[in-house]
């Protein structure tokens, strides 16, 4: 009896036993077990943060890059890219923001990081459809409200304006404001805080410890971001090829200010980037220094100097400021010209100047032109046509050590590596050789190969602290501005443009009785582009029968379809002229009914 209670005791005690490690397994394996789910024992899938850039990628400009996060939506800078030589007609590019478009109700904000065209160009154009607030420091939101102002808009758009240190909350995303080193004042990079992690947006920089305005870049927070843990860390390609660190602006200062002292006689016209506000500081002080006066030229350049002088960025000593229609008053030792035109852009002010067509300024043998840039990749050419007109007519042109880059070359991106941490690496803002090369070294920096990533506009690239990989694409690419036409010009339109300025146009009219099938006028050829008619007449003559041929024979096949006619013309012109010419020029048949 005894035996056989003892045996139901040890029986109860096996169940409970089990019972407790049935329970235990469950919590390990993530059951649905209410006491294992309030114990923190299921596993849930980390956080993910989608990043898509819109632009910036495989060139310089336009760039727009989307983070996406809990259905939400943060946007970081908004720039235009200038066309491409083969883009006749076209004056910008903005990025095509039909994704943006499609999801706008999930936008909680446009974040910016510094006042370039590259940056903050098609802001106007996109704020006229999306309307998102916009956040950015002191400057470059004065240079956003301009363009706002032109656009007729900036009352209707949220403008938010933030210090170098600030936090930022706009929904899930939290964006802090570093202190960073540009060719532009108020440049900052941005540590955006998502669910998924904090991912580093350095933005245009480079390491400045003797910058002429403000403080240096602020390496402390980024190291101490690195030390809490860095996701991503999105970093300036564009001097990645170069070794070494980037001169500091104060270099440049010292260059100028020896072009000075050298040129004593005759005025000094230098051109750089209106952008520049340090460079033209520097300008301002050699001036005020050897008694120059300073007139500003071009509209740009105008603009930005008013600005940045109205806010304190710029310190313009009394009485050194002139109009530039009274540069006459004064011999030309007394004067400096600040203008644009650093690129050999056509209608800027410094290649009017060089083409004699600058209704203010004439270049005279004495003068002493000084570029203070950079050339932009692709616009070399222009640049020392400039320069030759510049030369031809006896003025001297100073170019070499007159820049310093604002963009951070190896050894300063390496340190930004190294201070950060990141888990992956996304190289941006550069071209595709560029973003290679930056793959390169993030995986010198100790960056898994998989984790480091070189995407393409419209990629969706998706991140969590297990893994990131490309998930899909969206539409992405630029939209074509045209005067006031805004995505109105295509790959078409850019096509007969191209014909046009290549081959010419060749143009067939011929009147028709309508409801006859007899030919009342012509057909007439008219020229442009093609040949000189003059000196053509044959030619001429031969094209006016072919046509006319092509036009009889319709009749007799009894083809009254203007569509069907004008084909034939077309087809016939197109032979004789390659026959005769060896040329494809634009052949447009019209046809008119009596």
């Amino acid at each position: 009896m005894r035996d056989n209670q003892q045996q139901q005791r040890q029986q109860v005690r096996q169940k409970k036993d089990n019972s407790t490690k049935e329970r235990r397994t469950y919590n390990r394996t993530g059951s649905h077990n209410q006491r294992g789910r309030r114990n923190g024992a299921v596993r849930r899938k980390p956080s993910s943060v989608k990043i898509i850039p819109l632009g910036g990628l495989g060139q310089i400009g336009m760039n727009i890059t989307a983070f996406e996060c809990n259905n939400q939506i943060l946007v970081v800078d908004c720039g235009l890219a200038f066309p491409d030589e083969d883009m006749l007609g076209i004056d910008l590019v903005i990025p095509d923001v039909t994704y943006l478009k499609e999801n706008a109700k999930k936008i909680r904000g446009l974040v910016i990081t510094h006042g370039h065209e590259d940056h903050i160009g098609a802001i106007p154009y996109i704020e006229k459809e999306l309307n998102m607030p916009i956040y950015a420091t002191k400057l470059t939101m004065a240079l956003i409200d301009n363009k706002l102002k032109e656009h007729g808009i900036s009352e209707q758009v949220q403008k938010n304006v933030v210090s170098h240190g600030d936090k930022v909350k706009l929904g899930i995303f939290e964006v802090e404001f570093i202190k960073t080193n540009h060719s532009i004042a108020d440049a900052a990079a941005l540590a955006i805080t998502t669910p998924a992690g904090v991912i580093i947006h350095t933005g245009d920089f480079k390491i400045d410890h003797t910058p002429l305005f403000g403080e240096a870049i602020d390496l402390a927070k980024f190291a101490e971001l690195g030390s809490k843990g860095v996701l991503a860390l999105m970093a300036d390609s564009t001097n990645v090829e170069r070794q070494g660190y980037t001169l500091s602006e104060k270099n440049v200062g010292k260059r100028l200010d020896g072009i000075f002292a050298e040129h004593l006689k005759g005025r000094m016209i230098i051109a750089t980037f209106a952008s520049n506000v340090d460079r033209v500081q520097h300008i301002i002080n050699s001036a005020h220094k050897y008694g120059r006066k300073v007139a500003v030229e071009g509209r740009s350049m105008v603009n930005i100097i008013t600005t940045a002088s109205e806010l304190g960025y710029l310190k313009i000593p009394k009485n050194t400021l002139i109009e530039t229609d009274q540069i006459k008053n004064y011999p030309d030792d007394q004067i400096v010209l600040i203008t644009t035109g650093s690129q050999g852009e056509q209608m800027a002010a410094l290649s009017r100047m060089a083409n004699s067509t600058h209704r203010k300024v004439s270049i005279v043998p004495s003068d002493t032109i000084i570029f203070s840039s950079s050339p932009i990749p692709g616009n070399e050419k222009n640049i020392s046509k400039i320069m030759n007109e510049l030369a031809i007519k006896g003025a001297k042109v100073v170019f070499q050590d007159t820049h310093v880059s604002g963009h951070a070359c190896r050894e300063e991106i390496r340190l930004i590596y190294a201070l950060t941490k990141p888990k992956y690496a996304i190289p941006v803002h550069g071209e595709y050789r560029h973003l290679m090369r930056h793959k390169e070294l993030a995986i010198e920096m100790g960056i898994p190969k998989e984790n480091t990533f070189v995407l393409a506009e419209g990629d969706v690239l998706e991140l969590n602290k297990r893994q990131g990989k490309v998930t899909g694409k969206v539409q992405a690419g630029g939209i074509l501005v045209d005067g006031l036409g805004v995505g109105d010009v295509g790959n078409i339109v850019l096509n007969d443009r191209k014909m046009l300025s290549q081959n010419g146009l060749i143009i067939a009219t011929v009147t028709l009785q309508r409801h006859g099938r007899q030919i009342l006028a012509g057909p007439d050829i008219v020229s442009r582009g093609f040949v000189y008619v003059r000196e053509s007449e044959s030619l001429m003559e031969g094209a006016r029968e072919v046509a006319l041929a092509a036009v009889e024979e319709c009749m007799e096949r009894n083809i009254s379809d203007w569509a069907r006619i004008k084909n034939s013309i077309k087809e016939a012109l197109s032979n004789y002229i390659w026959k005769n010419t060896k040329r494809n020029p634009m052949i447009l048949p019209i046809i008119t009914e009596v």
